[in-house]
């Protein structure tokens, strides 16, 4: 037995020793599944196998790096270069390459990126005369993408009834034409796209018998990293190499599958002991990473699944903190909670600024956590992504918002003048740069006045740029007496910019919906707060001076630790110190999609287990008691994920004061077998205030010492009272907001004592 074994716990020697068969390794979050895979395949090479025999199939690039780096240095660089390591499809293009002629192909083919299949299929579209705004090229390449990745070619698709009556549904009824006519145009060309590697490698086994032998016989083993994400075309291929051999170790975590949106299927994992009858179970239990009051809340949560692969994870590292559970009054309040938390722990000098992580369901949450941190001078980096004010579609909308009040801005102007397509090309944008050169002019002034300044064009180029014109020069009038908020939503509405995102529901324009909701909460934020601070009408101006500090500081480039905000899909794989774990309220996390869902809400709670994992020493979970969303206050319950911790592991929030039973903090949380309905994104509500808490009557009579619960900031105390009536203002100390001025009139509060 290789002497480089003895570094391994009892469960991974027993995982990486069995080589005689199929074999199913259940990888426990943080129990060392990447160190069992390297070190089963430097066992294989210790036991004569040549590299060249064992083909190992990851999911990123990074990860094949890793391991074979690993591997290098059991058994040497020499033998560890020719193993055969990397992601599915780059392993499957080098043998499409050897193979290309069987297919049709050279062995020269090229491989489309995203935007060149994109493309192709914008081409298409156009060439079939079909609306681009019915059949959008994104929507069409998912469909597309889909039935590749459950291996249904262009004739199959046209023959099902069921995918035929969906696109039906999509009003969308040739998507099948358009499909057959890209597998062609994609053949024609030479051309694979990234789905096709997986579809061709498949085609190539299944019709040529010979050449999936060659491969069986030259692949003696077969391992498969995160099995859990696999799709049913790479399934069925890693079938195909092994069907006969049986020679395979599929290493995953069920718990952690978190990726149906991208084709991934859960049966893959849970049944392959069902394919592979005589294939042995391995359980690594043992987490390295997390307290045990961590693993053990984490153990609780996922027990309430039902389809899984039992197993019982445990932690001998400390005991650990219970988790606490943070109730917020409102997202604002539960950004300045996370943030004060934050700078206390890094107060005491034991964690630097990366070992703290911030995890939400979606993107469009980040806005109030950047926000929080930015008043306080922490630094951050969004991973995996941009910052909120970053993202092109808040881009677009803070363009509109520019030109708004400056017409003369030339960079929002073109950027917006055909945004959403309003007909207006570069050739027509080029003149009018042209003539605005030449007289030194500004491009809206030319856009005034184009005849005066040489603008020669078509009559119903015309009529389109006078149409462009009188809609900014409208809402320049409407900015000049209505607020930020009022005038925000009617731009995002009449502009087109509603219509065009709201038109499909991909997995990323629904990221895009929720990221312009959140800037019209946002700026409904904004002029609440300054309204209560004494100002009467809040500006567009006013909005776009605040936002210039926070799109000026998102451009800094800077070096040193910085606190992690992402998504909680971005963060599987790695780990932190300290995990908050934000936004844990129904119809938010879980996700309104996956109500209707048992399957989803399934998933959903994975992905709890996922967030839940990521922490080392302490994790903190938070949920808010109401958010502004569509126009109006909306009260939240808590998620429905916190009662499946059991309580025991939970150190229950501060209600009023007084810490909560749990029966009580809970009690508001829907039960799993009553989900809700799920929640149908709406267009921007135009309701002009919020409804919820009610203001004070102006000149109220509050005191210097009285407790108030106010409608953003929580609990705070009024330190300080000055002037009369309409101009009365209390200065008060909020536990977690700071100090705020507040003008009486409009303040949002009740006095609680």
């Amino acid at each position: 037995m290789a002497d480089f074994l003895d570094g391994l716990n009892e469960s991974q020697r027993e995982a990486v020793l069995y080589v005689d068969g199929p074999s199913l390794v259940i990888a426990g979050a943080g129990s060392g599944k990447t160190r069992v895979l390297t070190y089963k395949i430097a066992y294989l090479l210790d036991q004569g196998y040549e590299p060249w025999s064992i083909l190992a199939l990851t999911f990123t690039n990074k990860a094949a790096r890793e391991m074979k780096e690993r591997i290098a240095g059991q058994v040497g660089a020499d033998r560890a270069r020719y193993l055969w390591m990397g992601t599915f499809h780059s392993i499957f293009s080098r043998i499409l390459r050897f193979e290309a002629g069987a297919l049709g192909f050279s062995s020269d083919f090229t491989i489309y990126d995203a935007a060149d299949s994109k493309s192709l299929i914008k081409s298409i579209i156009k060439e079939m005369h079909l609306d681009d705004k019915v059949y959008r090229p994104g929507a069409v390449q998912s469909r597309i993408s889909n039935a590749k990745n459950h291996l249904i070619l262009p004739e199959a698709y046209a023959a099902n009834a069921e995918l035929y009556q969906s696109d039906l549904e999509a009003k969308m009824p040739s998507l099948r034409d358009i499909y057959a006519r890209y597998w062609e145009r994609c053949r024609q060309s030479d051309a694979m796209d990234f789905d096709d590697l997986l579809v061709y490698t498949y085609l190539l086994f299944e019709r040529f018998p010979e050449v999936r032998e060659k491969y069986a016989s030259r692949f003696r083993f077969v391992l498969v990293d995160e099995y859990q994400d696999t799709n049913f075309a790479q399934h069925r291929i890693v079938w195909q190499l092994t069907e006969k051999s049986r020679r395979v170790c599929v290493v995953g975590d069920d718990a952690q599958s978190i990726y149906s949106f991208r084709g991934a299927n859960i049966d893959n994992i849970l049944k392959f002991t069902e394919e592979y009858k005589e294939a042995r179970l391995f359980k690594l239990e043992q987490n390295y990473r997390s307290t045990q009051t961590i693993v053990n809340a984490a153990n609780s949560l996922i027990a309430k699944n039902s389809e899984q692969i039992r197993k019982e994870v445990f932690s001998e590292k400390a005991k650990g903190e219970p988790i606490p559970v943070f109730n917020a009054y409102s997202d604002v309040e539960e950004g300045d909670i996370v943030a004060n938390q934050i700078v206390k722990l890094a107060a005491g000098g034991a964690y630097g600024y990366d070992d703290f992580a911030i995890l939400y369901r979606t993107n469009a949450q980040s806005r109030i956590f950047e926000e929080a941190l930015r008043k306080r001078g922490l630094p951050y980096r969004i991973y995996g992504g941009l910052s909120f004010y970053q993202r092109k579609e808040i881009k677009d909308i803070v363009a509109y918002f520019r030109l708004v009040v400056n017409p003369n801005d030339e960079e929002a102007f073109k950027r917006i003048i055909n945004f959403p397509a309003r007909g207006i090309g570069d050739t027509t944008l080029n003149k009018i740069i042209d003539a605005a050169t030449r007289a030194n002019v500004s491009l809206w002034t030319v856009l005034n006045e184009p005849l005066a300044y040489g603008l020669s064009l078509a009559k119903n180029t015309c009529a389109k740029l006078q149409g462009f014109r009188d809609l900014i020069a409208g809402f320049a009038e409407d900015a000049v007496r209505k607020n930020a908020y009022e005038v925000g939503q009617d731009i995002v509405r009449r502009s087109g910019i509603i219509a065009e995102i709201y038109r499909d529901r991909t997995p990323e324009n629904l990221s895009r919906q929720e990221n312009v909701e959140e800037l019209i909460n946002g700026m409904h934020d904004f002029c609440a707060s300054r309204e209560e601070e004494g100002n009467e009408r809040v500006s567009l101006s006013d909005y776009l001076s605040e936002i210039s500090l926070l799109t000026d500081l998102d451009s800094e480039e800077g070096e040193g630790a910085r606190i992690t905000l992402m998504t909680i899909h971005s963060a599987k794989g790695l780990e932190f110190k300290n995990v908050f774990v934000v936004g844990l309220e129904e119809n938010l996390f879980p996700s309104p999609m996956a109500s209707g869902s048992y399957r989803q809400l399934e998933e959903e709670r994975r992905l709890f287990y996922v967030a839940v994992t990521r922490a080392e020493e302490h994790c903190f979970l938070s949920f808010a008691k109401s958010r502004f969303k569509y126009g109006k206050m909306e009260f939240c319950s808590p998620s429905r994920f916190l009662r499946d911790i059991d309580a025991c592991y939970l150190k229950l929030p501060l209600d009023g004061g007084v810490p909560a039973s749990p029966k009580r903090v809970m009690s508001d949380a829907p039960r799993f077998a009553k989900p809700e309905p799920p929640r149908v994104l709406r267009k921007v509500s135009l309701s002009p205030a919020p409804e919820g808490m009610p203001s004070s009557k102006p000149g109220a009579a509050v005191e210097v010492g009285q407790t108030i619960e106010h409608e953003r900031f929580g609990i705070g105390e009024i330190i300080k009272v000055e002037g009369t009536g309409d101009n009365c203002k209390a200065t008060v100390q909020f536990r977690h907001a700071g100090t705020k001025q507040l003008l009486l009139k409009f303040a949002r509060f009740k006095v609680v004592s």
